[in-house]
């Protein structure tokens, strides 16, 4: 069984903190992934939010799992109109997630070049602000339920751009972040204190396919699923010969849900359980090999 520690670390005087979930077995130089949670919640919570999916990487004895925590459950994200807490204490979490990298890699527990990112709404707009602004820090990266800023949404720099294998997974009704992009609701802006205009699921993929150099037309094929099954998915994959793909999962009928073993609050809409984002993830990275369709939980 892995084994779990709650750590710490000094961002310029400031401790912030993670949870951290090794492999038993006391291997050096594994992989790193790190989970970003979403608004309003902490790492602890949302690895109780995705059923500790993402534990069984480390489980596997293939990686570190991180799950840091945001300032009073927000990120730092690059939307020009975040309002959180994060933004306007001008948290650091670029240096927040060097800091938890080098203080892994000086206990010789993770290789630094073999480091992924996974990000989940808020924390999956600040996995795409680290893909622009720390070149060379990734080796991979997965954003879950979020969609890329429109460019006078988006405060990030990029130079040099960098190539980055990317994967998204994103439901077709979710009610928080839309799939098809656009603007937040008047509601939606004051509950979770953010606003402008993002680019649709579909537009993301390509705008980070094309940033890697692909101009071929994304291959789209269904996921087999289950007779009755709630949601069906669909995996669009850029693809070019020595350039790093992209590979979006589209949730049919989907909401604003990690898919997976956990079962999400209803006013989230439907959590898909036809794919499981930790197995995606996994094989992604290289992690771990394919998994078929998994049975109902």
């Amino acid at each position: 069984m892995p084994t779990t520690t709650h750590d710490s670390v000094d961002v310029a005087g400031t401790t912030r903190t993670f949870t951290t979930v090794e492999p038993a077995e006391d291997t050096p130089s594994r992989a790193l992934v790190l989970v970003f949670h979403g608004s309003r919640q902490t790492g602890d919570k949302h690895r109780a939010f995705t059923g500790e999916a993402f534990d069984r990487l480390a489980a596997d004895g293939t990686a570190v799992v991180v799950y840091p925590d945001g300032y009073r459950g927000n990120w730092n994200d690059a939307r020009r109109e975040s309002r959180f807490p994060a933004r306007l204490a001008g948290m650091d979490d670029l240096a927040f997630t060097r800091a938890v990298i080098a203080e892994l890699a000086a206990r010789n527990r993770i290789d630094p070049r073999r480091v992924f990112a996974i990000g989940f709404s808020n924390g999956g707009q600040l996995v795409m602000r680290l893909a622009h602004e720390t070149p060379g820090l990734l080796a991979g990266a997965a954003v879950i339920g979020a969609t890329m800023p429109a460019p006078e949404n988006f405060l990030a720099t990029d130079t040099p751009p960098a190539p980055l294998p990317m994967l998204f997974i994103h439901g077709t009704k979710d009610p928080i972040i839309s799939y098809d992009g656009g603007t937040m609701s008047w509601w939606q802006r004051q509950v979770f204190k953010v606003g402008g205009t993002s680019w649709s699921a579909p537009r993301t993929a390509r705008y980070f396919a094309e940033r890697n150099g692909i101009t071929a037309d994304p291959i789209t094929t269904r996921h087999p699923s289950r007779p009755g099954a709630a949601t069906t998915v669909e995996r669009s994959e850029y693809r070019e010969d020595g350039k790093p793909p992209v590979v979006l999962y589209t949730i049919l009928g989907g909401g604003h849900t990690v898919p997976g073993p956990a079962g999400n609050p209803r006013i989230l809409g439907k959590t898909s359980h036809e794919v499981d984002a930790a197995d995606l993830v996994g094989t992604f990275f290289g992690l771990q090999e394919e998994q078929t369709v998994r049975e109902p939980r």
